[in-house]
């Protein structure tokens, strides 16, 4: 059986992404994935994803997000890809 690289992606996504619930949306996604990390809203008004997980779990997250609720509308969405810290135990938003 082979098992799937444990990657850490980093998604920061700019437009109308912050006050239209975006942070939420992405909570809500992750529970659909398995994957832990964090949404939270940048100083310059974009948003910043970061998760952990079996690569084409987090590469499917990443889809997901990229969409965005219906009331956000995604400009720009750049990925970075790290190796994974380990330093999450959960998917949540921080402040």
């Amino acid at each position: 059986m082979n098992k799937a690289k444990t990657v850490q992606g980093r998604l920061v996504l700019k437009g109308r992404v912050q006050g239209v619930g975006y942070r939420y949306f992405v909570l809500r996604k992750a529970g659909d994935f398995d994957v832990v990390g964090f949404v939270r809203n940048l100083p310059d008004g974009s948003v910043e994803v970061v998760a952990e997980g079996a690569e084409p779990e987090v590469k499917r997250f990443f889809e997901e997000v990229k969409k965005g609720p219906a009331s956000a509308y995604v400009r720009e969405a750049r990925e970075e890809w790290l190796p994974p810290t380990g330093a999450y135990w959960d998917f949540r938003v921080r402040y």
